[in-house]
């Protein structure tokens, strides 16, 4: 699983502080970040960002507030990080991390997108990891079948738990793009779908 020392560990939720994390698609690095300081360190932690780190800039305002407390708990932070992509990329952490996702493409793309984020993510997986994606599980959100995609990728659903925003103090959900990308969107109904190779143990961790 990538863990590291277990005697102190410090959990909130799935996520402990003795894992090894890697997460993707952050937007405003509150999730992280949430993380971090429930830890107290992040030295186990890279957090990466599609955007570069100019234009993250432009779109939240608490990002550098979130980008020192990571840097100051040991953080490594990666930007311009394409999730589809990023089995070709020089990190290779065994554990990782998806923060809910902008829903503001059509359902198509969505699919193409999470098929290669799957795709690219196991690829990255140590002989105990898991990945996880958080997902809203209403119509027409449930279309993306998600867990069809991760099958087709050789991946098993392991566990579907509720997620439920205040489990994670000072995480706030941006809309990421328009005029309006450092506004929140209702969560609703919403879950954290945890996959795993088929036919072994636990995998890396992709949230």
């Amino acid at each position: 699983m990538g863990d590291l020392n277990t005697k102190d560990q410090k959990w909130i939720k799935h996520y402990s502080s003795s894992h090894t994390i890697l997460l993707f698609g952050e937007g405003d690095f509150s999730f992280s970040t949430c993380l971090a300081k429930t830890f107290g360190s992040a030295v186990n932690m890279v957090a990466t960002s599609l955007d570069s780190e100019v234009s993250l800039w432009s779109k939240y305002i608490r990002v550098h507030t979130n980008l020192k407390v990571l840097e100051d708990l040991g953080c490594t932070v990666v930007h311009d990080v394409d999730a589809t992509t990023m089995s070709q990329h020089p990190l290779r952490p065994r554990r990782l991390q998806l923060p809910p996702c902008r829903i503001s493409f059509q359902r198509k793309l969505h699919r193409a997108l999470v098929r290669g984020f799957f795709r690219n993510a196991k690829k990255l997986l140590g002989e105990n990891g898991e990945i996880h994606i958080t997902h809203k599980t209403t119509y027409p959100f449930s279309e993306w079948k998600i867990v069809e995609l991760a099958q087709q990728e050789g991946l098993l659903l392991k566990e579907r738990a509720y997620f439920l925003l205040w489990d994670y103090p000072n995480y706030g959900n941006k809309r990421g793009d328009g005029w309006n990308s450092d506004g929140t969107f209702p969560v609703g109904a919403c879950a954290t779908f945890k996959f795993s190779f088929i036919h072994t143990k636990l995998q890396s961790l992709i949230l």
